[in-house]
């Protein structure tokens, strides 16, 4: 793939429920989820209307037995998945699952920072560019935000990583803390955090854009999901939501104040 090193290029739902999870996002985000998986492993693309964000993954029973959770992932560029694999773990990260190539897909790993947090790295085979983070496409992603137990150190190792930085930061309210700005290349991808309460999960959690907030959060409250917080305001004039799906899988929501 041709996207900078280091940027986002893939999202992925690991559902226990594919099916359930296909009517339930795509009522919240108009997306249009693969009815059906090809024959073999049941993933399914997540059409957006311009282009694919992402895909469905099933977790199996065996998966689930190995320590798997229904969750949202995504992939990070990289130019050589191997050396970046013995970068995590040289950094205090972990491999999870050892580099695989997938013909006509690219090769992926999946590794999980020093406080454990999983995502994945990948070198797509692809000659296009993804599009799968778009901070203003509707139905991509426009917003990547981690919620770590230990933000400094998280933030030294995606730096040393994938050459991340962090030019902004703003002070939120009380103490708690900073919401510091990541930019990767030349954008602003997402912002870190450091976990206000041990009740708070930890992880990436990730914004997809919708046309109409108000429509999405009730469309969250009928689908058998829950709204955590909002719709409110939030720097720059969109709003947004902070949800769950049907099986608790967290997730945000993004929209401008008019809607589209």
């Amino acid at each position: 793939m041709t996207n900078a090193y280091g940027t986002p290029i893939w999202y992925e739902l690991v559902s226990p429920d594919p099916g359930a999870s296909r009517t339930f996002y795509d009522k919240v985000l108009g997306w249009e989820i693969e009815a059906e998986a090809p024959e073999g492993m049941d993933y399914r693309m997540i059409a957006t209307g311009s282009g694919n964000v992402g895909g469905v993954m099933r977790l199996t029973a065996e998966m689930a037995t190995g320590g798997a959770t229904p969750k949202w992932l995504f992939y990070i560029g990289v130019e050589d998945v191997d050396a970046t694999a013995a970068a995590v773990t040289a950094a205090g990260g972990a491999v999870l699952m050892a580099p695989w190539s997938l013909p006509g897909i690219g090769r992926m790993a999946v590794v999980a920072d020093p406080q454990g947090i999983p995502f994945y790295i990948m070198r797509g085979d692809s000659d296009e560019a993804s599009i799968a983070f778009d901070g203003a496409g509707i139905g991509k992603c426009a917003w990547n935000e981690l919620v770590t137990s230990n933000q400094a150190s998280a933030n030294t190792f995606y730096a040393k990583l994938f050459g991340w930085t962090y030019p902004d930061k703003m002070t939120m309210s009380g103490d708690l803390g900073d919401y510091v700005f990541v930019h990767a290349a030349d954008g602003e991808i997402g912002a870190t955090m450091q976990r206000q309460s041990p009740e708070q999960t930890l992880g990436w959690q990730f914004y997809f854009r919708a046309p109409d907030i108000e429509a999405s959060a009730a469309a969250v409250r009928d689908g058998g999901g829950a709204v955590l917080m909002g719709p409110h305001e939030v720097p720059g004039g969109d709003r947004i939501i902070v949800a769950t799906d049907p099986h608790g899988v967290a997730f945000g929501v993004v929209a401008s104040a008019v809607p589209a």
